[in-house]
């Protein structure tokens, strides 16, 4: 692996992950550096079935950002490997003086055939009046062999409303997020097949959030991920509609002939009644796009990492590791 520290010629808060395949089919980290206020941390790989995976946490100095401060990723993932990007707390982001002095993130990843990312990090905790701006673009490299699978996708993007403990509910003054999925194609211009954004900038967005604590997006995409996403199809087309019949309401029928199945999505629609957890899911380009929102982080978190476990297409492709952050 090269030196992790950029040169001082490199911009503040740039970054570079490279994940390679050496022969004779080794995946290693070819590159990890970054940059103040930058900084990636990589245990030892873990395993998942016979698949090697690498994980690299995301960090900033000070456990997020002033405002101002600015990072810049580039994350190479190449053919037939496996990675996971978390955090290590959600990601703060400090007071701004104006609106005109805006944090920024922008990572750029490209996804090489055969290879899988799983991003499942923290959410993002914007303190009261800051300022903040993301992008995360995404190139899926398109198969030149048509017995290969393009990379495979599981994104989330999440957002708290503040520090409660602080007084603070969506007080900031602006946070944007956009996540864009492209298939780039040989020879061809890429071909954009999702773009998600997410902007939250008005004076009176608390009373706009019909007392949500959290928003977020889940989007999932590619072959390894494709049992996944029509779990979350199944399930959403599952949910109540307004002027049904609650069947789960009554036990007339005896125990013994309900599906486990069945059963678990009841107690988790109960739940989720509890939790005033809303969520929704739709098929868009060949992707699957999930929004949730919870009273408080720890219903959204449980929520998220219920449905994913239940499901196991996370745990049996990336292993326990992958959903640290949903802990």
């Amino acid at each position: 692996m090269s030196n992790p520290f950029l040169s001082k010629a490199c911009k503040p808060g740039h970054g570079t992950i490279h994940l390679a395949l050496l022969p004779p089919n080794t995946p290693r980290l070819k590159t990890l550096n970054y940059h103040y206020p930058l900084k990636l941390i990589s245990p030892a790989p873990s395993r998942a079935g016979d698949d090697l995976v690498h994980t690299v946490y995301l960090l900033t100095y000070g456990g997020g950002l002033v405002a101002g401060d600015s990072i810049d990723l580039h994350v190479t993932i190449e053919a037939s490997t496996r990675l996971i990007l978390l955090t290590q707390g959600s990601t703060k982001l400090y007071k701004s003086p104006s609106r005109d002095v805006v944090s920024r993130q922008y990572m750029i990843v490209d996804l090489a055939p055969g290879a899988a990312l799983c991003y499942l990090p923290d959410p993002v905790q914007p303190f009261e009046r800051s300022c903040f701006e993301q992008r995360q673009i995404y190139n899926i490299a398109f198969p030149k062999d048509e017995s290969c699978d393009t990379g495979s996708l599981c994104v989330l993007d999440w957002v708290l409303n503040g520090r409660p403990a602080n007084g603070e509910n969506w007080s900031f003054l602006r946070y944007g997020s956009k996540n864009e999925i492209y298939l780039c194609q040989p020879e061809s211009n890429r071909r954009l097949l999702l773009r998600d954004n997410v902007l939250l900038d008005c004076k009176d967005l608390a009373s706009r959030m019909d007392d949500l604590a959290v928003f977020g997006t889940l989007i999932l995409y590619g072959p390894l991920f494709k049992n996944l996403g029509q779990f979350f199809l199944d399930e959403f087309k599952a949910l109540p509609r307004i002027g049904g019949r609650k069947w789960d309401s009554s036990s007339e029928s005896g125990d013994e002939d309900v599906d486990p199945a069945v059963v678990r999505r009841l107690q988790r629609q109960r739940q989720e009644t509890a939790d005033r957890l809303l969520w929704s899911a739709a098929f868009v380009r060949g992707c699957v796009v999930v929004k949730f929102g919870a009273r408080d982080v720890e219903s959204g978190r449980k929520w998220l990492r219920d449905m994913l476990v239940e499901e196991g297409s996370v745990l049996e492709s990336f292993g326990e590791r992958a959903l640290l952050c949903l802990r």
